[in-house]
């Protein structure tokens, strides 16, 4: 396996805290995959991929315990410059994320490149090359601040992928979009992965992770609750213990297993319904 993050035995606290916000934390990601990290509000999620990207504990000072490593060096050798480079991070909120010095739409996706002292030509060029791979050549003069929130969306996602990074952390990048916005966002997000890139995504959308997502990562009051393949995770019978929505089509085929109605596999996807249905069960159902 090619891993690109690991992390041993981590917790960490925050400087004001008196509890540990994530505890004994253990997994590791392969390059290329894309890893989905669910929980309820308050579970550790955001704080993890502060933890992932550096800003803890570069940036966020507290207790951080245990080992991180990235692509085969401990994140605390990284300087976060490095880090930066290496991974992108896409916020939930895109009106944070725009930097508001930028008059256009293209000024807007360069100005990283800018800061890193990239020649202009290469500057137009790899701009160029992102406003067309994710659709919003159209929106190259315009202000970022008279888009709509899905637009900025899509520019904070180009103005990081121009970066070209090896990871992004995507955290809950569609809370605030709605179905279209949706799909767009996940349309990038697919197409990152089909260039080998390695996504972490923080998302409550489980039909949509069910859909994209290698591997689940389920956190619980500062723990793993589970991992594993995204298929297995859902599949899990603990998975309900944590009172987080399955896949529309789980629930579905998890209340016919309740009624008697025998199933081949617990199914992810709306099209593996049919296919996972014993049909022959049907007839000796009964019914509440």
């Amino acid at each position: 396996m090619n891993k690109i993050i690991e992390m041993k035995n981590v917790s960490y606290r925050y400087p004001v805290s008196d509890d540990w916000n994530i505890k004994n934390v253990s997994f590791t990601i392969e390059k290329g995959k894309f890893t989905a990290i669910i929980g309820n509000n308050g579970s550790g999620k955001t704080t993890l991929c502060n933890i992932i990207r550096g800003f803890i504990p570069h940036f966020y000072k507290g207790n951080l315990e245990g080992d991180v490593i990235v692509d085969n060096k401990r994140i605390v050798e990284y300087q976060l410059g490095q880090l930066g480079e290496k991974i992108g991070y896409v916020f939930q909120n895109p009106f944070i994320q725009v930097s508001g010095v930028k008059d256009t739409v293209f000024d807007e996706v360069a100005y990283g490149l800018e800061n890193l002292g990239v020649e202009v030509n290469e500057i137009i060029e790899r701009v160029n090359e992102i406003l067309k791979l994710i659709k919003i050549e159209h929106l190259r003069e315009k202000h970022p601040m008279e888009l709509s929130g899905g637009q900025r969306q899509r520019v904070a996602l180009a103005s990081i992928i121009v970066m070209n990074p090896d990871i992004l952390v995507i955290d809950e990048p569609t809370s605030q979009l709605d179905p279209i916005g949706t799909e767009h966002v996940f349309n990038i997000i697919r197409l990152m992965k089909d260039k080998g890139k390695t996504i972490i995504l923080v998302e409550h959308k489980m039909d949509l992770i069910a859909e994209y997502a290698d591997n689940l990562i389920v956190l619980h009051e500062g723990e793993i609750a589970l991992q594993g393949s995204t298929r297995a995770v859902f599949a899990d019978s603990r998975f309900g213990e944590y009172n987080i929505q399955y896949p529309h089509v789980t629930e579905v085929a998890l209340n016919l297993k309740k009624n008697g109605v025998a199933l081949k596999y617990v199914p992810i996807r709306n099209e593996e319904l049919p296919e996972s249905i014993s049909w022959a069960s049907i007839g000796e159902c009964t019914y509440d």
